[in-house]
């Protein structure tokens, strides 16, 4: 058993894990992810059954292809390798990306503005500060530098270029899915999420993060987010499952 501790920097909500971070964050303790080169990682799905605690040594186990987090009795989050690949969101320009982010409605009214990743109360350097705005069709985009605060150090690559962590690349495809839903009037944590990374993002590259509403039902949302690098790559992609909530139970 290991052990797994989502630091306070790394809030969605302001007293739990940012959803997209913390199962990034598992899904670097599931069995087959690479840990010393540069491969492209395995799908890995992972399902959040609790808000994951901050600054709290939460404990990792696996059995039967499954990882668990858990705080004591109670299983925080479950992780598992799958087949199949998550479906990209078309590319947005980086110009076009841009713009739309004037159109963020994040910036008048945000359930979480402390978050990790797209928080508007987070300073240049601390947050991600994604502002994905409308770019029609359903879609949303924006863009984002990886800052060298984000950068990792646990993998070995070639060129030894700096990249931002997998938990940090999770993260950056998190939120851009909720705000492709009416995220303004009704508050989504993130319930699901299943990724695939097939390289990190450089640090101190623009990108552009592009995400898309696949359907709704009942109090679920299905949405989809991409991550594709300048020259117009795609760096990782992820789908999700929402849940809606009351976000004052979240703090």
């Amino acid at each position: 058993m290991t052990h797994l501790v989502v630091p306070s920097r790394f809030n969605g909500p302001a007293k739990s894990g940012n959803g997209g971070w913390s199962s990034g964050a598992l899904a670097e303790h599931v069995s087959g992810c690479p840990t010393d080169h540069a491969d492209t990682w395995p799908t890995v799905e992972v399902t959040l059954m609790r808000p994951p605690p901050l600054d709290t040594e939460l404990h990792v186990s696996e059995g039967e292809g499954i990882t668990v987090l858990s705080e004591g009795r109670h299983r925080v989050a479950e992780a598992r390798r799958v087949m199949r690949e998550p479906d990209s969101v078309e590319a947005v320009p980086l110009a076009q990306a841009h713009a739309a982010e004037a159109a963020y409605t994040g910036l008048e009214s945000h359930p979480f503005p402390t978050c990790f990743t797209c928080g508007p109360d987070r300073a240049e350097g601390d947050g991600l500060r994604l502002f994905p705005g409308s770019v029609g069709d359903g879609r949303v985009a924006c863009t984002w530098t990886p800052h060298p605060s984000v950068a990792e150090d646990f993998h070995t690559y070639v060129d030894a270029t700096p990249r931002a962590s997998l938990p940090v690349t999770w993260a950056a495809l998190d939120c851009v899915g909720g705000w492709c839903t009416d995220q303004g009037t009704t508050t989504r944590v993130l319930g699901r999420m299943a990724t695939k990374v097939d390289t990190l993002p450089v640090v101190g590259e623009p990108h552009v993060v592009v995400g898309e509403l696949r359907g709704e039902q009942g109090r679920k949302a299905f949405t989809a987010s991409t991550l594709y690098d300048e020259a117009g790559r795609i760096v990782a992609r992820a789908e999700h499952v929402w849940i809606a909530v009351d976000a004052a139970a979240f703090g």
